[in-house]
């Protein structure tokens, strides 16, 4: 028998239990054998999920929680696991003085293109964005030439990260995790389309509006499922003062962040998933999660044609690609899909197939598994 190895996820940030980390990784190698411990601001603690987790207090200032890593860090040192895995750009260079110092197998997975983030944060001032950039791209090629392993969520963000240092290299997916998405039950959908992530015009939902404009004043009527977050709540007001400005209140209902739990009976409220994303730095390099879960969800797929999604919509199988940045086109697509009930469900239905045979997490959690081991065995 393999022993059963321990794996310590700790966050100084995430106050929820994100997809990625919890519902994707954590909980699923806890089933596969795992002893995991989470540790994180995230109010959560004991068991949970087969995952035990130890609450810290969540430090909302980046100064001061950066300070205070350093305190954080030996708590979770402390639970003495075999491997150390981690999310936060902030915390790799404490991360490294705890691998060469103390010899602790260390990962880092960098689920998103975080140099390129910046560029749209609106936290960091725009003259201090190259300086940032640099930095965190600086401490992720050390992180890749010291640690044990780094992981991202798509092959785009691993190409400058892949040829450096003598690390394990593995690119998880974010794929649906199947106990969380069951088949769909073929319930009444009141909604035509649904879009789900940030609200904001960076993720095209202000375009998203405007086709949805487009269709109205060709004669076309439709219900709009709209859930996620606002950058602020100035971000949040401009985009109620767009529904009312456009004269689409009685088209679309707005709700906030919803639970990954309960993330399948929210999308299986419409007929067509849509993701409306802009040819930004950031969506061009990531592959958008809500996508893969739409398909779950058995919802054929409108998206903006980008590198990273592009190799899945071979053939028209499971949905439309629509130029980035374009509210006609984008209308069109809207509006062929309500004109063609049947090849939208035949596409529904093959993407949830896809996502049955291929894209979901239980492939993804043995490629995480065997990763984990080698680096244990190292």
């Amino acid at each position: 028998m393999p022993k059963t190895l321990t794996i310590c996820h700790f966050s100084s940030v995430h106050s929820t239990l994100k997809s990625r980390s919890f519902h994707m990784e954590c909980m699923p190698l806890a089933q596969q054998g795992f002893h995991v411990r989470f540790v994180a601001p995230a109010g959560v603690n004991g068991i949970h999920g087969g995952v035990e987790f130890f609450a810290t207090r969540r430090v909302g200032n980046l100064l001061l929680r950066i300070l205070l890593n350093p305190a954080f860090l030996y708590k979770v040192l402390c639970l003495d696991a075999d491997i150390y895995h981690f999310q936060d750009p902030e915390l790799i260079p404490l991360a490294l003085i705890a691998k060469l110092v103390l010899r602790k197998r260390m990962v880092y997975d960098a689920f998103e293109d975080f140099p390129s983030m910046v560029r749209n944060s609106n936290r960091v001032p725009g003259v201090l964005q190259p300086v940032v950039m640099a930095l965190i791209s600086t401490f992720e090629h050390l992180a890749a030439r010291i640690f044990d392993g780094v992981m991202t969520a798509d092959p785009f963000t691993l190409r400058r990260l892949a040829r450096t240092g003598k690390s394990r290299k593995l690119v998880f997916f974010n794929f649906p995790n199947l106990n969380l998405f069951p088949q769909p039950d073929g319930s009444r959908r009141p909604y035509d389309f649904v879009y789900r992530g940030g609200l904001s015009e960076r993720t095209g939902t202000m375009l998203l509006l405007e086709a949805l404009r487009i269709m109205a004043d060709r004669g076309k009527q439709a219900r709009l499922l709209l859930m996620g977050y606002s950058d602020s709540e100035l971000a949040e007001k401009n985009l109620r003062d767009k529904i009312r400005a456009l004269g689409l209140e009685s088209m679309v209902e707005m709700r906030g962040r919803i639970k990954h739990e309960e993330m399948a009976a929210a999308l299986g409220q419409a007929r067509i998933g849509v993701s409306p994303l802009q040819a930004n730095p950031k969506f061009l390099l990531n592959l958008p999660v809500k996508i893969f879960e739409y398909w779950a969800c058995g919802l054929p797929v409108i998206a903006s044609d980008l590198p990273p999604i592009r190799p899945f919509f071979r053939d028209r199988q499971f949905g439309l690609l629509v130029k980035p940045g374009d509210a006609r086109a984008l209308a069109d697509a809207l509006n062929w899909m309500l004109d063609h009930p049947a090849e939208a469900a035949r596409m529904g239905e093959e993407g949830r197939r896809a996502v049955v045979q291929r894209y979901n997490n239980g492939k993804e959690i043995r490629k995480l598994s065997l990763f984990l081991r080698r680096i244990a065995a190292q």
